[in-house]
Parts: C-alpha cells; structure tokens; sequence
C-alpha cells in the first residue's frame, strides 16, 4: 500500500489550500466562505519518490452530540469520518490567526480518539510576527506543530517530510511493480439533481459521494477508482463526479462558478462521458447547452436517462391503453410506451449526440445499472479501432464516387487517399482535390458512411479533409518546362556566335578598303 493522509479540521482553516499544495495542482475549490467542501477530494501524489493518497475532508462545525441542521451537513461530516478512519496519518488544520478556538479542541478530541498519527499544521503564518502564535496550540495535546502558509508554500516541506515519514515502509522485497493497468476515465455530467452522485453510489455500492435532494449539493469534481470483472477480464475505471450545470445567467457566486469549470475540465480530461437527464422533467436547453460542451470537445458518450423508477409505472399504465386502442383499431395519434421509441425520441432532439446510446436507468432500484456498464465497455472497444488503410480508402472510395458534394462552380470532389491518424476521437486525414467541397452535411454523410461500415457507436468520428497543395506540378510537366529552357538556351547561344562572326567579318572588310 502506498499509504493515506487526511487533512481534517474545522471549516475555514485552508484544509484545501493545504491540499492543492501538496498536491502541485488547483483540484479542491478554495474558498473563503466556510463549508465549500463536502465530499472527500483524493489525490495520488508524491513526496521525494514517495508516492502516496492524500485525502482534502469537509469541515468539522460540530460538537459531540450536536444533530446536524440538515441532510448535506451531516453528510459532509460522514465523509469526514471515513477519512479519519482509512487514514495513516492525519493532518489537523488549525488557523493561527484566530487561536485555539472551541470547534479546535473538539476536533482534536475525536482526533485523539482514532488512535492515529497525527500532525498540527498551524495556518495562515504569514509574516514572522505569528510565529509565535503557533506554540498557543500545543494545548491541543499533540507534540508535533508545524507553521505553514498554505497560500505561499512556507512550511510545507517540513510538515510532509514528517507526515510521510510516518506512512508505513515499503518492503525491500516488494516485487517490481508490474505494468499498470488501462484506466478508463469516466465523467458524469448533467443538470443539478438529476442523480449522477447517486448513479456513483450505486456501481460502487458505496456512499462514496454525498447525496441529497438538494440541488448543487455536488460542488468540486471527485475522483472515485471502481473496478469490475466481466467475463474473466477486470475492468478499471476512474469515475469522475461533477457539479450540476445550471444556465449562465443563474450562476450567481464564485463557488458555482468554479464547480462548473471543474465540470469542464473533467469533461476535457474524460475518455467517455456518462450524459445524465432526469425522466421526469425530460430534455431542456440546458441539457442542449450541456450536450454541445461534449461535442466541441469531441468525447465519446453515453446518454442515461435516470429515475426511470418515477416514471415506469405511468409507462407501463399507457403501454396498456396503447395495446387496447390497437386492438379495437382506433384511430389517434400512435403514443410511446417502449424504451426503443423513447430512445428514438431522446436522439431526435439531441440530433446532435445522434451516435450516443441511450440507457435507460434507476439509481435507486439499480434498473438497467448492469446495461451502463456494458455500454460503457462496448464505447471504450470502438474507441480502440484501428481501421487498415486498404479497406478505409474502399469505403470512403464508394461513398464519395455514390454521392458526390454539392458545388456551385460545379466542381467534382477527387478523392486521393485516407489514412486514420488518431483512435480517441476516431480522426481520418482525407486527400482530396479541394477541401471547400467539404460542407457539414457532406461531412456528416461520409461520417454516416463510416459508422455503417465501422460501428464506432458512441464515438465522434472527425474527418480532416486536406487538399493537394497547387504549387506542385506534375512530373512530366516539370520536364517538359526543362527541356524547353535548355532547347532556348542553346539557340539563343548559337545566334550569339553567328553575331560576332558577322561583325568580325564586317571589322575585315572595312580594313581592307582603308588601304
């Protein structure tokens, strides 16, 4: 094992400051307003070649005994706990300039309790005036207190060549550590509350990230690890919560604000992105707006329709009707009441994700769960094709040659060679006459094209047209041209001779009249 440290305190003190430090990167929303983090934010991270999982925790505002005023506080403080009880080490968070306070003492309390390691980093020692200030918190009962400035770095170096110090040893004769395995990066977005932390929960069968009814609850992107085996082959995975995405115009505080660029970012970084809308309150534009972030970043995807628990019983009560009224041959509009016709209704309206299948699910009940992952393994194998040239080249050969690009100079589409450059996304480098023949239309036909031949369901397929370039001439015109210009130069060298022949016979003849 490589070891766990957890940073735990009270709300406000820089625990995720302390957490992006150490980390070198910007993953945990930093804040002023207390309470900003509520899951457990994990990192891998690595100290003078010693490699390590470093755990950012919600903050501890209560005391023992106190009930929480809500669902996500006490949420929070779960996660809080099972950090606390996974943890090697433990990095207790304290604010130098505000002292020891009340809310200090009782988490040092439950600190104390867990019977682990544990370290004072005493934060926000800005200046050298509040250094001092640090020895206050030995009262704490803890021996070992470290002034740091999170923010700045001051500090850092000492406080986690200590925590690390404490992880325990690696074996001398630990086996070579063999090839890692393919992680497959999965990011969960959509709508806020529309179920993509419960979705997390359920494939882990953990309450690894906070859930409640309340929307925005999710605010930084959380990293979970999930493995599975299917068919003797185990499968790993790296799924990635993320914050609910409202419209622009409603984002009214930087917490959000932040929480929606980590949205972004973990779509970017995703291999395959899970698209989740709620049943009950259908496609919006903001689900749009959320599908076209996907397609400019050309991801793969997979769309899931969850809750489908609130809805299946009004489903199968119209499936009924819709049986009854074809059996007595009334007339009327033909209603949808299977998941086939659903699926078909989902992908008319996000035409533009037309590639992307469509699942069906239910966090709670667990319905159509086992059907995610499958989609899930069978989106990752397209993405690996690796089409031969040969065979790419003849279909892309017969689908331009059946239907040509539409051009007002009447110009006709001359189709050279293909080749696949990249597998994710599926990128095809096409030589061709003139790219500007290229409309989107055409592109999406020859896409189409591709997809009937290759599958690649789920996949963006981007095809780069590039022309051949004007300024090269054929071979035989090149020499044609060369032989021309020697054939001038040497009559153009012979006239010259004729030239001074004449004038030197014109020189004698003048001489010889002279005498």
């Amino acid at each position: 094992m490589s070891g766990l440290i957890a940073i735990v305190g009270r709300p406000n003190v820089g625990k995720s400051a302390l957490f992006n430090r150490i980390v070198g990167k910007r993953i945990a929303i930093v804040h002023d307003q207390p309470g900003v983090t509520r899951d457990r934010v994990t990192a891998e991270a690595e100290w003078r070649g010693r490699k390590f999982t470093l755990v950012d925790t919600g903050g501890i505002g209560l005391s023992r005994g106190e009930k929480a005023t809500d669902i996500i506080t006490q949420a929070a403080l779960d996660q809080v706990h099972l950090a606390i009880e996974a943890a090697d080490v433990i990095i207790l968070t304290v604010n130098a300039q505000e002292g020891v306070v009340p809310l200090d003492r009782e988490v040092a309390d439950r600190l104390r309790v867990a019977g682990k390691t544990i370290l004072v980093a005493v934060n926000k020692v800005d200046n050298r005036k509040l250094e001092p200030a640090a020895a206050e918190f030995t009262e704490l009962g803890f021996n070992k207190i470290f002034p740091v400035t999170a923010i700045h770095g001051e500090g850092i170096a000492a406080l986690v060549d200590e925590a690390v110090s404490f992880l325990p040893k690696l074996s001398e004769t630990t086996p070579e550590p063999q090839e890692l395995p393919e992680v497959l990066k999965i990011a969960i977005v959509g709508r806020p509350n529309v179920g993509k932390s419960s979705i997390i929960n359920a494939l882990t069968r953990s309450e690894r990230v906070v859930v409640s009814p309340i929307p925005g609850t999710t605010r930084d992107a959380i990293d979970v690890p999930f493995s599975v085996e299917s068919e003797g082959i185990k499968h790993h995975y790296l799924l990635i919560d993320t914050a609910g995405v409202r419209q622009e115009n409603r984002i009214d505080d930087s917490i959000e604000f932040y929480s929606v660029k980590r949205t972004d970012e973990s779509i970017a970084r995703a291999d395959i992105v899970i698209f989740v809308m709620d049943a009950e309150s259908g496609i919006s534009m903001q689900d749009k707006k959320i599908g076209g972030k996907i397609v400019e970043e050309n991801k793969a995807c997979i769309v899931v329709i969850n809750k489908w628990d609130l809805v299946d019983e009004a489903v199968l009560e119209a499936r009924k009707e819709e049986i009854t009224r074809r059996e007595k041959s009334e007339r009327g509009p033909k209603k949808m009441t299977t998941l086939a016709e659903f699926a078909e209704w989902v992908q008319e309206h996000l035409f533009f994700l037309d590639y992307a299948p469509v699942i069906f699910t239910s966090a709670k009940s667990g319905f159509h769960l086992d059907r995610l992952l499958e989609a899930v393994r069978y989106v990752s194998d397209q993405l690996k094709q690796k089409i031969p040239t040969s065979i790419l080249n003849r279909t892309l050969q017969a689908a331009i040659e059946t239907r040509q690009p539409i051009s007002a100079m009447g110009h006709r589409l001359k189709f050279f060679y293909a080749t696949q450059v990249k597998q994710a996304p599926p990128t095809f480098l096409l030589f061709v006459n003139r790219d500007e023949l290229f409309s989107p239309n055409y592109n999406k036909y020859l896409s189409g094209q591709l997809r009937k031949a290759f599958g690649y369901e789920g996949c963006p397929i981007r095809l780069v047209p590039k022309p051949r370039p004007k300024t090269i001439e054929p071979v035989r015109k090149r020499q044609e041209a060369a032989f021309k210009r020697k054939s001038e130069g040497s009559h153009g060298e012979s006239k010259r001779r004729q030239d001074r022949y004449r004038k030197g016979q014109r020189k004698i003849s003048s001489r010889s009249a002279s005498r």
